[in-house]
């Protein structure tokens, strides 16, 4: 079925939308108050509130200062039916893409290659924020997903499955007033796409930010308690830096960003409990990475960690080191799960004690952890995400169960790190969400469509960080768009450094400007600037 068209021809329609003062940012003023209506082709323009002397602020900085819960907001909101609508067919065709005729849907195809794509040209009347809509279905009914770019900076990606046309939002794109190319090219490819729909973004709740320091353990040791205080009241105000870093908060690409600022630190020190694990203990790995946690807290550092999980020995098809992969072990986790294979659950179970036994060290030093297991879930490529949704948070729930109620683990702050709504194990589990993301080269946009949809997880108000990132993003943008990530912790390699020997900086993902600007920006927590957390108050205090 074809969609109404506003101005078909030459698809120009103007739309208005709001976009909110933010303290220290760029962004526009909110429009007049009031309604301008000339045709099908125009929507209307949002009250700017200025009228009663009131203004709004719905980015960064302000969000979340109240100590007090604020009542529900009166929030601005946008129908689809607003919206402009931009035939794929009249746009320009990239690489190997063609336009097609079926079922009375013309659409364009062929997104089978790096270079296939499509590009629209869209008209926005008034600078502001917006929501882009691609309407499109997957061309063999599976899952695809494919980048979408405007004016050649990617904001995210298009995501679509099942063989009937839908939707996928790309939400809160920061347009100035005039045209503006919006493309779609080829990341897994093969969709037919009907159209872009375009309109102004709704507003955003200010109270996301202002989360209570309660975590899911009652029993939570009061330096974990200080942290999530701290972690709390920046929130919306600042961001923490972080760093994954093999070899401890002095390794190579913590010296490679000292090298390349002049002197910084992350706040965060990323490791990884993977040497520890049974199986790769017993090929000879080493681990060190609860030595360099120690050392961190006891600087003034925050520690997180996340868990490479090798399979046990029965479960090896390829390289051991590698089997936390689905391609490198046979491991069925839902008959793991389900009972039909005790001896594979009672290894599990061992693993969880012999990863217990590191953090337990930790605990008796009172250093609190960032707990970030069983990452990424729901991109499918680990094994415990390889048996769905339903295997994933039995085994989640089963090592929340194991680290706190047998083994007493009370230094943690489980950070969950699914990256998909189904995969959400429950609010009772979950002190942080976590998203990993690697928007690719030099793309310094905050992601803001991926933080928005990371609201939508859960009904209840949770923290968000980006828990991995490739890039580097500039804060002035997620400050604008109000996507303040509570933290960032980049991964290690070639992500920040090119020789870990002389601690050279690799400019293929962040170039030096970009890496100084983040290290420097006053709305960016280095190492130096963290307060006493052993001694941060508690509330009340």
């Amino acid at each position: 079925m074809r969609r109404i068209h506003f101005k078909k021809l030459g698809c120009i329609l103007p739309v208005l939308a709001l976009l909110l003062a933010l303290p220290g940012c760029n962004g526009a003023e909110a429009g007049t108050a009031g309604t301008e209506q000339t045709g099908s082709d125009m929507v209307s323009r949002p009250d700017s509130g200025e009228e009663n002397g009131e203004t709004q602020s719905n980015g960064g900085i302000q969000a979340g200062a109240e100590a007090e819960e604020q009542p529900a907001p009166d929030l601005k909101t946008y129908s689809w039916d607003e919206a402009a609508v931009y035939e794929a067919e009249e746009g320009t065709l990239l690489g190997g893409t063609s336009v097609k005729e079926s079922g009375g849907v013309t659409y364009v195809e062929g997104f089978a290659k790096e270079a296939d794509g499509l590009e629209l040209t869209i008209h926005i009347e008034e600078t502001g924020f917006y929501d882009l809509s691609f309407v499109s279905r997957s061309a063999d009914g599976g899952y695809k997903e494919n980048y979408v770019s405007v004016d050649n900076e990617r904001m995210g990606t298009a995501k679509v499955e099942g063989k009937q046309y839908t939707d996928s939002l790309i939400s809160r794109v920061y347009l100035e007033a005039g045209d503006h190319a919006v493309s779609l090219t080829s990341y897994w490819g093969w969709v037919q796409v009907d159209s872009l729909k375009v309109k102004p973004s709704d507003e955003l709740d200010p109270r996301r930010f202002d989360i209570e320091p309660v975590l899911v353990n009652p029993n939570a040791t009061e330096n974990t308690r200080r942290l999530m205080t701290y972690l709390c009241d920046i929130y919306g105000k600042e961001i923490l830096s972080g760093q994954f870093c093999e070899n401890g908060m002095f390794g190579a690409e913590n010296a490679t960003i000292w090298k390349a600022t002049g002197g910084k630190y992350p706040a965060i020190l990323g490791l990884d409990m993977t040497n520890y694990t049974p199986v790769s203990v017993a090929h000879g790995a080493e681990g060190h990475a609860t030595e360099y946690a120690l050392e961190c807290w006891e600087k003034g550092g925050i520690v997180t960690f996340c868990w490479h999980w090798t399979t046990p020995e029965k479960y090896i098809t390829g390289n051991w080191y590698s089997t936390f992969y689905k391609e490198h072990t046979k491991i069925n986790l839902a008959k793991i799960m389900n009972g039909d294979d005790q001896e594979g659950y009672d290894l599990l179970v061992a693993d969880i004690d012999a990863i217990a036994e590191q953090l337990l060290i930790l605990q008796e030093a009172d250093v609190p952890v960032l707990w970030r297991p069983l990452h990424e879930a729901g991109g499918g490529w680990f094994w415990w995400g390889n048996a769905g949704p339903e295997a994933y948070k039995q085994l989640y729930l089963l090592m929340y169960d194991r680290l706190v109620n047998h083994h007493g683990l009370n230094n943690l702050i489980w950070v969950w790190n699914g990256q998909d709504k189904d995969w959400y194990p429950g609010d009772e589990y979950v002190d942080i969400i976590g998203e990993d993301i690697y928007p690719g080269e030099h793309v310094y946009t905050p992601q803001t469509s991926k933080y928005l949809e990371v609201l939508e997880y859960t009904d209840a108000r949770k923290m968000i960080i980006l828990s991995e990132n490739g890039c580097l993003f500039d804060p002035d943008l997620a400050i604008r768009d109000g996507s303040m990530w509570g933290s960032f912790c980049t991964w290690g390699g070639e992500f920040i450094t090119k020789n870990k020997q002389l601690y050279l900086l690799s400019e293929q993902y962040t170039e030096k400007d970009m890496l100084k600007k983040v290290y420097e920006h006053e709305h960016v927590i280095t190492r130096d600037e963290l307060p006493d957390l052993k001694n941060y108050p508690l509330a009340g205090e």
